[in-house]
């Protein structure tokens, strides 16, 4: 495809980005940038455009991805900062969980680098132990080790802590 028939078609495409990423749960300012990025890949794959039987639906599936991609890449809310509704919890209590927090939040920081990476893109990402490996191209299996020296790190921390 070439430029001016490119130039023809991006506001139709931009528009069925935008209204894709909308639907699926973006707010305005990140169904734009999607779109943007939607469009900047169109640009890049434009002589390869023409063999494909609807463009639209690949924009459609584009926007898709990259809000899921975005979305998966957002900072999490760090432990401080979420808001915890207690009905049944008096003060004393109160303050003893967020001493628990605090304390535990200490010693995720204080494991390995690689450990507490894994450990973040396991839990927090929500992210299997296959993509996790791939992403750090690493075996499968070396994930699985890590995670569990992790945790048993932390698991001692815990019972340490206990006992005094």
């Amino acid at each position: 495809m070439d430029r001016i028939a490119f130039e023809h078609q991006v506001r139709t495409w931009r528009q069925k980005a935008l209204s894709v990423s909308i639907s699926c749960g973006a707010g305005q300012d990140e169904a734009e940038d999607i779109a943007q990025d939607v469009m900047l890949r169109l640009w890049q794959m434009h002589d390869e455009l023409e063999q494909y039987r609807s463009i639209e639906a690949i924009v459609a599936l584009m926007a898709r991805h990259m809000l899921s991609n975005h979305q998966r890449r957002k900072p999490m809310e760090a432990l401080d900062e979420t808001i915890t509704v207690s009905l049944n919890t008096n003060p004393h209590d109160e303050l003893e969980m967020r001493e628990d927090e605090a304390w535990l939040t200490t010693k995720v920081q204080q494991l390995p680098t690689t450990q507490r990476t894994l450990l973040y893109m396991r839990q927090v990402e929500r992210r299997s132990h296959e993509e996790i490996a791939q992403l750090l191209g690493i075996e499968t299996t070396s994930v699985s080790t890590l995670l569990a020296r992790a945790r048993r790190t932390l698991l001692e921390e815990i019972k340490q802590r206990n006992k005094q």
